[in-house]
This record gives C-alpha cells, structure tokens and sequence, in this order.
C-alpha cells in the first residue's frame, strides 16, 4: 500500500502532491504528472527563496487626481441615479434622461465636486448611427432572441458615456523553467521503438508594460469591458471638458488602490504567456517553475469610450456595450423561452423519427 504526503503542491496545476511509495515519486492525482522528489524539493526551495529576495509588494506612484477648475466646473452638471447610485457627469447643454447603467429614468441634480478631474481621454469616433447598426447586426442570427426586445424604441435609448479607467505602467523581471519532450520512433529489428527525450528549459526575461488597464467603475463589469478592448492607447488626449458635450461621464468610484491586485494579475499572467510562447518545439511542456517580480510605476486617471444600452426584459436588466472607439460590440441576450422548446421539440421529434427507421432496418 502506497504511503500518502500532501505537504506540496503540483508545479504544473497546484493540486496537492501524494508520495507513492511503489514508483519513490510524487504523483499528482489531477494532472497525473509524476515528479521526482528531489525535483520538488528544489522547485519550493527556489519558490520560497524567491519570495524573500522579491520583498514587498510594488508600489505603484498613485498621486492624487486633478481637480475640475472652477470655470470647467460651472459647465458641468452631476447626477445621481437613484436606483443603482451610479454618479454621471455631463456638460451643461447635456439632458440625462436616463441612468446608462440600470436604465432607471429617474436620475437627481446633485453637486459636482471639484475633484477627479482624468488626465487623458479617448474621444469618441463612432457615433449612435454606428452603435445603432452594430447593435441590429449583433440581433441578426438569433433565432431565440424575443422580438419585443428588438424594438427600435430600446434601440434609442443608447447613449455614449466616458467609463473611467486607471492605466498601469510598470515592468516585470521573469524567470520560468519548463519540462519539455519530444519523441522519435523506429523499428530496430523485430521491436519498434519509441525514444522519448527530456529537456529543461529555462527563460529569463524583463517585460515593459504601458496602460495596463483597470475599469475604476463598480457598476460595469469587467467582463463586459474586458470584451470591449483593446483600445488604441496612440489616440489618447491631454482631457479637456470639450470632448463632453452629448455625452456622459462616469465618475470613478473605485480608488486606484482598489485596482492594484487587479492590474499585477493582469501583468503576471501576460508576462507568463510572453516567455511561454518562445518555447516551441516540444512535443509536451510543462511548466515547472516562475518568479515574476514587479517594478511599479505610474498610474493615470483616463476616461474611454463606451456606447452603452441598458434595458429591462422580464423584470431583468441587459446591458450592452461597445467600444466607441473601435465598434466592438458585446452583450447579453434574453431568450424566448417559447420559441426555443418549439425548436427543441422539432429536434426531438426529427430525431425520433430518424430513429425510428434506423430500428427498422436492425
């Protein structure tokens, strides 16, 4: 019987490592990679080693934002939606009707304050005749999609708003070591015979990164933008209240501090993906080790491009939104229960007729 030790984790999917006394190797259930011990132990001896000479976290030179100057501020209206308190900046000539986020009609004059002011924007290039039509293409195709929810009168409620972002510039310092294989077989004699060749591969590497970007607004998913990008960071502005007007305006209310996290994730796992994909040539690759030390450095406070729609369908909110800049569009889409089982029961019914004579002829 195999004796069992889970003090370590898999290098390759972090589940826990048993030791089998048979093959004297850790084994991990879930990959079913097997590791010799003193490979194991070497691979926590470098984590470990690695954690003390990386020290603290970065810090990233998150300075406070500039604030509105009085003349800019007279011109500028804030409002405060009710329902999900979303706080929506727009210019003096601006109405909003409606919260762009939950699509509650109901939105309060409140005081603007003077703080906040972005450091760059993305002035919108598409206009609504765009995110009109994208948004009736992105309908086309969906056979289940109810058409009451198609209705040109949602189509009008679109509107264009500024989604407040910080942008993250830094550098990572990497070292990562893979197990690869590669395989050749030939018959010698009567056998064939499969030579299979191990190799460790080990990169090192240092990552610059500009304008890693973190959505600062709580009410948009992140998946949602996430979709939505990239941006092209070259068309970014010094910000001026006069890419406003017709326009709304989104108020961060996620400090840069709640971002970091956030922002380090994103670099870590790009820079992973960088240094792997200069390793080819392998039949298998394995990852078996990786340190990536961060250098922070500036964050700035930006406003890009969002054509929004949120809509109510069944007591349920939808939202939609595309990139002003570039025209990719992503959104949820409700589904008409009924057409779906008239659909799913035409299927079966196809089906089972097709069966049917298929048993015929056995």
């Amino acid at each position: 019987m195999s004796s069992q030790m889970t003090n370590y984790q898999c290098p390759n999917c972090l589940a826990g490592l048993r030791f089998d006394g048979g093959k004297g190797k850790l084994l991990c259930d879930h990959c079913d990679n097997e590791f010799e011990v003193e490979l194991v132990e070497q691979l926590f001896a470098d984590k470990e080693e690695a954690a003390v000479s990386a020290g603290v976290e970065p810090q990233w030179d998150i300075t406070e934002t500039n604030n509105f100057t009085d003349e800019e501020a007279a011109h500028l209206r804030g409002y405060i939606c009710s329902s999900c308190a979303a706080e929506i900046i727009c210019d003096d000539t601006t109405v909003a009707t409606s919260c762009p986020y939950c699509g509650n009609p109901t939105v309060i004059p409140g005081q603007l304050s003077s703080q906040g002011r972005p450091d760059l924007v993305i002035p919108f290039k598409l206009d609504k005749k765009a995110a009109i039509a994208a948004l009736k293409n992105y309908y086309k195709g969906k056979k289940f999609l109810p058409k009451s929810f198609s209705d040109e009168n949602h189509l009008e409620e679109i509107k264009g708003v500024y989604v407040p972002f910080w942008l993250f510039d830094g550098q990572a310092d990497a070292d990562m070591r893979f197990r690869g294989t590669t395989s050749r077989t030939y018959t010698s004699g009567n056998y064939r015979v499969t030579e299979t060749s191990h190799y460790r591969i080990t990169r090192s590497a240092n990552v610059s990164f500009e304008k890693v970007p973190a959505d600062a607004s709580s009410k948009m998913p992140d998946t949602h933008m996430d979709s939505v990008e990239p941006f092209d960071y070259n068309e970014l502005k010094p910000f001026s209240t006069a890419y406003l007007p017709g326009f709304l305006a989104d108020k961060y209310d996620v400090k840069a501090e709640d971002c970091v996290e956030r922002a380090n994730t994103r670099i870590t796992n790009s820079t992973e993906e960088a240094i792997a994909n200069t390793v080819s040539g392998y039949a298998t690759l394995t990852r078996e080790y990786s340190r990536i030390n961060l250098r922070s450095g500036d964050v700035k406070y930006v406003l890009l491009p969002v054509w929004m729609l949120s809509t109510k369908w069944n007591n349920k909110n939808y939202l939609f939104t595309m990139n002003g800049q570039t025209g990719k569009l992503i959104g949820d889409l409700p589904v008409d229960k009924g057409r779906y089982f008239t659909w799913f029961i035409g299927i079966a019914g196809g089906l089972s007729v097709i069966l049917s004579v298929i048993s015929l002829f056995i």
